[in-house]
């Protein structure tokens, strides 16, 4: 039986205290990327819901999961099984190099550097570097690359010791790790601690923006405990005399933004972060009202998707899901879409095979088992890579493969 669900009451905002209001109940959910080893196995659940504050504008989880939780030796998510993000951080690392050259003995900073994906360029080319990773088994992968990496959570703490050992950085940068971090504050103290007076923090995670536009809700685990927005992290910057000056939107993870931020509470900003506030304060996300409609829409896609899943079973159709990541958790679970519609996911990061799936225990199956079993159907939890794996995946859709999406609205193609 699985362990009762787990509360951790939280109605106040986690950036400055005040009252929040609720966005979504999503209900009971599993560790997103907690995937099982068989299906007796005893499985946390924790309430996943979302909330906003009116005062700092900060989209956020309610309730929370206890970091060593979720970021641990058996951590499942490595960023090195995209073609596409490898290309993507080898880009980043280009963008740091270009920003410190010229610099006499540049200090590098990755927080959350995963197994090294985007530090390694930076550690190739003899560049004082460090990463902060709390997984073990994935620092342990960047520590083959080369990479010196500390195993800890980043906050004002580590920040001391990293200034101490190597002095402060000339830049600091993460991805998809901010939104991860709920005592966020601390996080911007020991940033404020750790930059130097003209070195510059950017950092990059799901839009919010995006995510209420595509009503790409699968976006919501508790890995995110943050939605971030130009509106939200300017406010989070002022608060620790650090200001935006920047923000470039990302096509990775079905939309992302990255932002510049400064020291000093005076600083120049660009006509993009105005840009992007404006198109934010259009959507109301600064008032809970641009958020009314989300749960309706939401509700739309689960109903429309579980409709087509179940016609192509009662056709005699067979469906497998594409992709075992962390988003499918919540669609899967909110939906309440099981082994009833898909009969297994097929992945390519090793550990997850032979794996069940979290709360639904669906079978996770190699990508060379879906090879073979060609299934009529593919739903695609992996949608944000979908360019990269409609090419890979070519032969399957000339055999007649077809590939179901549901961000903006279900679609078989």
């Amino acid at each position: 039986m699985p362990s009762p669900i787990i509360e951790v009451p939280m109605d106040k905002c986690k950036i400055c205290n005040h009252d929040i209001e609720i966005v979504m109940r999503f209900g009971k959910m599993p560790i997103a990327n907690g995937f099982i080893c068989n299906i007796d196995e005893e499985e946390f659940f924790y309430d996943l819901s979302v909330g906003f504050c009116p005062v700092c504008f900060m989209v956020q989880l309610i309730s929370t999961v206890a970091p060593k939780k979720m970021f641990n030796e058996s951590y499942h998510f490595i960023s090195s099984t995209s073609l596409a993000m490898a290309e993507h951080f080898k880009r980043t690392a280009e963008e740091i190099i270009v920003r410190i050259a010229g610099r006499k003995s540049p200090f590098v900073v990755e927080l959350g550097c995963n197994d090294g994906i985007m530090l390694g360029h930076i550690a190739d080319k003899g560049i004082m570097h460090i990463g902060v990773e709390p997984s073990v088994n994935v620092a342990d992968l960047a520590r083959k690359r080369g990479i010196n990496v500390t195993n800890e959570f980043f906050d004002v703490k580590s920040a001391k010791a990293i200034v101490n050992k190597y002095g402060q950085a000339d830049v600091i940068c993460g991805s998809n790790v901010m939104c991860h971090i709920e005592d966020i504050n601390s996080v911007f103290q020991g940033i404020d601690i750790l930059l130097k007076e003209n070195g510059i923090l950017f950092f990059e995670d799901p839009y919010l923006l995006d995510i209420v536009k595509k009503t790409s809700f699968d976006q919501i685990y508790d890995e995110h405990v943050y939605y971030f927005s130009g509106l939200s992290v300017s406010r989070l910057a002022k608060r620790h005399n650090l200001t935006l000056a920047n923000m470039i939107h990302q096509d990775v993870h079905g939309g992302s933004m990255r932002y510049y931020i400064i020291k000093g509470s005076v600083g120049s900003i660009s006509e993009s972060v105005k840009d992007f506030i404006s198109q934010e304060e259009l959507m109301k996300l600064n008032k809970v009202e641009g958020y009314l409609k989300f749960k309706n829409k939401v509700n739309k896609i689960c109903n429309d998707l579980k409709a087509v899943l179940l016609r192509i079973k009662q056709e005699g159709g067979r469906i497998a899901g594409y992709g075992a990541t962390s988003k499918s958790t919540t669609l899967l679970n909110y939906a309440g879409i099981g082994l009833k519609f898909i009969d297994y996911i097929s992945d390519t990061t090793p550990t997850k095979i032979d794996k069940y799936a979290p709360g639904t225990h669906i079978p996770i199956k190699s990508h060379e088992f879906f090879t073979f079993d060609n299934p009529q159907y593919a739903l695609l939890f992996a949608w944000n890579h979908k360019a990269e794996i409609f090419k890979k995946e070519e032969i399957y859709r000339r055999k007649g493969g077809r590939f179901i999406t549901y961000f903006p609205k279900v679609i078989i193609e």
